[in-house]
C-alpha cells in the first residue's frame, strides 16, 4: 500500500458523483485487511472504519457493508494508519498539516507481539504509542509491569494468545453475543478440558475481570439514601441509617406470621451511585504520546486576526491565569468543563426513569478534539427513577472533593512526550446545561419572577392580572443604549411607558459569595439545610449554597455556569414557529394571551397559513450527513411538525426559517426574527472575534 494516504479524505464525491479511483483504493483496503486473518473475525467480517458512532472501527460487519458505509459516510478522522486492519508499522504522514510527528523508528507494539484482540484493547487503554522503556512513576511502572506479566502464552508452544489476549477474546465474545456470567463460567471449565493441565488460561468469569483490571480505570459505587438525602461516602461511609431522616442504609423484609414478625436486614442499597474518579484518566492523557503533546496546545497556539476558536482565547481564561499564576505557569495543568443533563433511558413509552449522567472534558485539547467522544470522560451516574433537582449537590461531593485535592497538592504523572515526571494540577473552569440545569448546579431559582439569572434582585418581571402568571414582557430595554429611541417609544412595547433605568452590570464571584453569607444559606449536605433554605428562598432567587463555592477558586471565575445554546435554540424556534402558524396547543398567541397582553400593549395579529411552507420543507433535500431528512417531521394531515431534535431545529432556525417566512410576514416582523436567526448563526460559529461579540450583545436586544 502506498505511503501517502490523504486519499482517504480527498476525491471521494467529483462533481456530485462518487470517484471510480477512490472506490478503487477502498478495494485495494479491503483486500489488505483480508490478507491478515487476525483482523477477520469468523472469516468474513471486518472492523468498520466509518464515521458512524456505532462503527469507528468498533463493530464488525461484512466486507460489502464496509464498502457502503464508506461510500456513504468515509473513513473515520485520522486513520492513516490501519491498526486495526492489520498494519502493524507507524507511517509517517505525508500531509504537512500533521500535528504530531510520528518517529520511523516507533512500532505501535514490540516486535515479540502478534496484533491481536489484547494488543487493540491495549492500544485504546494506553495508547498505540507507549514506550515503557522510559523511567515513568510507580503508577505508570505498574501499569507497564502488568502488561509484561500478562504478555506470556496460554500454554508452552501456543504463539497466537498470551494470556491477557485469550482472557480479552473471552470478554469480547461475551459482551458482542451478550452471554451471561454463568455462561462464561461454563465456558472457562470446558476450555480447561481442552488445553494442557499448566496452561495459565483464567477460570472463571472473576478471575478473568481481576487479571484485564488492571487495563481498565477505577470506579466506585456509592451507597445512597432512596430520597437523595445523603451518600455513605467519606465521613458518612461507616453510618448504617439516613443522618436527616433515621431512615435504614439497606432494604428490609418482614418475615414470619402472626405474633412472630420479624424485620430481616438485607445487605442490598436502596439506591448505588456510580462515581468515575477522574485523576487516573487525565494521567491516562499524559502517559501516550498520541495525546501528551495535544494537552499543550492551548498554550502553543496563536490567535489569527483576533479570532476567538477555543476557551484559552476567551477574557475569561485569560482573566483566570492572571488571579493564578503559579498554576497557569504550568502549561500541563489541566483546565476542565462539567456537562449535566436528565435523559429518559427506557424511551417515552417505556418506565418513566430520570438517569442523570455528568461529563468532564479537559479543554486542553485543541477544539477538534475537546468535544470528541474519546475525551468525554463520564464521571458521575446519577441513578434515578426521580429528577435529583436541588439535591444534585448530593451526588457532586465525590467530585468537588478529588478537584480540590487536584487543586491544592496534585498527582505525580508521567509525561512521556517530556520523559519526565511532573506535579499535575487541575481546575474547574465551569458548568454547561441547559436552563432547568443551571438552577440546579448554581442554586439560583429558575422559575418565578426572579428566574433570569442576569437581572437576579433587578429582574423587572410582573404578573399578569387575570391569570396571575409571570411576565417578562419589556424587560430588554434596559439593556439598551441611553440614546437609543426605543427607549423613548411609547407604543410598541408597554403602553406610554418610558424607559430610563440602566443595566448594572452583573455581579463578581465576591459579591455573590458575600450574599450567600449575609443569607445564611446552607448546602444541600447540611443536616439542617432543607428548614433554612426553604425559609430563605421565599424572599431571594436564591434556594441553596452551591457545593461549587467549596473550590477555593470559584469565586475568581468571571463565568461560572453557561447555557446550553442548543437547547436554547431549539426552545426559541420551537415559539418563534408556532406562534407564526399558530399551531393549535403550542402557539403562545391565544385568545387568553391577546385578553391580557391587549392591557398593557397593541399587538397585532400575524399567524398563517402552514400549509405551503410543509409542502416546501417535505420536498427539501440536504447534502449527505448535513440534516436529516425534515420530510419525515411533517405531518399534512394534522398541519404540524414532529420529531425534530436539537440538530434539526439548528439547520431551520438558522437557514431555513428566513426563507420559509419570508413571503407570510410583513417586514417589520419578518427583519427582527430574521436577525435572530443571524444572531444565533453567528454565536454558534467557531470563531468569533471580540467585536464581533461586542456587536451581538448590542445586537440582540434590539431583536427581541
Amino acid at each position: 500500500m502506498e505511503d501517502d494516504r490523504e486519499w482517504m479524505y480527498e476525491g471521494r464525491i467529483v462533481n456530485g458523483m462518487f470517484s471510480n479511483e477512490w472506490g478503487d483504493k477502498v478495494d485495494e483496503f479491503v483486500e489488505f485487511t483480508l490478507r491478515h486473518l487476525e483482523c477477520v473475525n469468523g472469516g468474513t467480517t471486518i472492523r468498520c472504519p466509518c464515521t458512524l458512532v456505532k462503527c469507528q472501527n468498533k463493530k464488525f460487519l461484512n466486507v460489502e457493508t464496509v464498502k457502503v458505509h464508506l461510500y456513504r459516510n468515509g473513513f473515520v478522522p485520522d486513520y492513516y494508519v490501519w491498526i486495526y486492519h492489520g498494519e502493524k508499522q507507524v507511517h509517517q504522514r505525508c500531509s504537512s498539516s500533521v500535528r504530531v510527528s510520528v518517529s520511523e523508528t516507533d512500532q505501535m507494539v514490540s516486535d515479540n507481539m502478534n496484533h491481536t484482540t489484547y494488543h487493540r484493547m491495549v492500544c485504546d487503554a494506553a495508547s498505540p504509542k507507549f514506550n515503557p522503556d522510559e523511567e515513568p512513576n510507580a503508577e505508570a511502572r505498574n501499569f507497564y509491569d502488568m502488561i509484561r506479566a500478562g504478555d506470556k502464552p496460554v500454554y508452552e508452544g501456543n504463539s497466537k494468545h498470551t494470556q491477557l489476549s485469550a482472557a480479552v477474546r473471552m470478554l469480547e465474545i461475551k459482551c458482542r453475543h451478550r452471554c451471561s456470567q454463568a455462561w462464561f463460567d461454563d465456558m472457562s471449565n470446558f476450555i480447561q478440558e481442552l488445553l494442557p493441565q499448566d496452561n495459565l488460561m483464567p477460570l472463571d468469569f472473576y478471575s478473568t475481570k481481576k487479571l484485564v483490571r488492571g487495563l481498565g480505570l477505577p470506579i466506585q459505587v456509592i451507597h445512597c439514601y432512596v430520597n437523595n438525602c445523603m451518600i455513605y461516602w467519606g465521613d458518612d461511609s461507616d453510618l448504617n441509617s439516613c443522618k436527616k431522616c433515621g431512615l435504614a442504609q439497606y432494604k428490609q423484609k418482614v418475615r414470619g406470621s402472626g405474633n412472630r414478625l420479624y424485620i430481616r436486614k438485607l445487605k442490598v442499597p436502596y439506591k448505588k451511585m456510580h462515581y468515575f474518579p477522574i485523576t487516573p484518566r487525565l494521567q491516562r492523557l499524559y502517559a501516550s504520546t498520541a495525546t501528551a503533546n495535544e494537552m499543550k496546545w492551548h498554550s502553543e497556539h496563536h490567535m489569527e486576526d483576533c479570532k476567538m476558536c477555543h476557551p484559552s482565547d476567551a477574557p475569561t481564561w485569560k482573566h483566570f491565569d492572571g488571579c493564578f499564576p503559579d498554576f497557569s505557569s504550568e502549561v500541563r495543568n489541566v483546565r476542565l468543563s462539567l456537562f449535566a443533563d436528565g435523559f429518559q433511558p427506557f424511551g417515552q413509552s417505556g418506565q418513566q426513569y430520570s438517569l442523570w449522567p455528568m461529563v468532564v472534558t479537559p479543554y486542553n485539547l485543541p477544539p477538534d478534539l475537546c468535544m470528541k467522544e474519546e475525551f468525554m470522560f463520564l464521571i458521575v451516574l446519577v441513578p434515578g427513577p426521580t429528577n435529583p433537582k436541588g439535591k444534585i449537590d448530593v451526588f457532586l461531593q465525590p467530585l468537588i472533593a478529588e478537584l480540590k485535592s487536584l487543586w491544592g497538592v496534585g498527582v505525580q504523572t508521567y509525561d512521556i512526550s517530556k520523559r519526565q515526571n511532573f506535579q499535575m494540577r487541575a481546575a474547574l473552569m465551569w458548568t454547561i446545561n441547559d436552563f432547568p440545569a443551571y438552577s440546579m448546579m448554581s442554586g439560583w431559582s429558575t422559575a418565578g419572577m426572579l428566574a433570569c439569572p442576569h437581572c437576579m434582585e433587578d429582574s423587572d418581571a410582573f404578573r399578569l392580572i387575570k391569570s396571575g402568571k409571570q411576565s417578562w414582557f419589556d424587560n430588554h430595554r434596559k439593556f439598551l443604549p441611553m440614546n437609543h429611541p426605543y427607549r423613548r417609544n411609547t407604543k410598541d412595547f408597554i403602553k406610554n411607558r418610558k424607559v430610563t433605568k440602566q443595566f448594572p452590570g452583573v455581579r463578581s464571584g465576591d459579591e455573590i459569595l458575600q450574599d450567600l453569607n449575609n443569607k445564611g444559606l446552607r448546602k444541600v449536605i447540611d443536616v439542617d439545610a432543607e428548614v433554612v433554605n426553604a425559609a430563605i428562598s421565599k424572599t431571594c432567587g436564591w434556594n441553596k449554597r452551591s457545593i461549587f463555592w467549596d473550590l477555593p477558586y470559584w469565586r475568581e471565575h468571571l463565568l461560572r455556569h453557561n447555557l446550553d445554546v442548543m437547547h436554547i435554540e431549539k426552545n426559541v424556534f420551537d415559539n418563534i414557529f408556532n406562534t407564526v402558524f399558530n399551531i393549535p396547543g403550542k402557539t403562545k398567541d391565544t385568545y387568553k394571551s391577546r385578553d391580557e397582553l391587549n392591557k398593557y400593549c397593541r399587538c397585532p395579529q400575524f399567524a398563517q397559513n402552514l400549509k405551503d411552507v410543509l409542502e416546501w420543507v417535505k420536498k427539501l433535500r440536504f447534502p449527505d450527513g448535513y440534516a436529516s431528512n425534515l420530510g419525515r417531521c411533517v405531518d399534512a394531515n394534522k398541519l404540524k411538525m414532529f420529531g425534530m431534535k436539537s440538530h434539526d431545529c439548528h439547520v431551520f432556525m438558522q437557514r431555513l426559517l428566513p426563507i420559509a417566512l419570508r413571503e407570510f410576514l410583513p417586514n417589520r416582523i419578518w427583519e427582527p426574527i430574521t436577525e435572530i436567526s443571524l444572531f444565533f448563526k453567528q454565536l454558534t460559529s467557531s470563531s468569533l472575534t471580540d467585536e464581533e461579540l461586542r456587536n451581538l450583545d448590542e445586537q440582540i436586544p434590539k431583536d427581541t
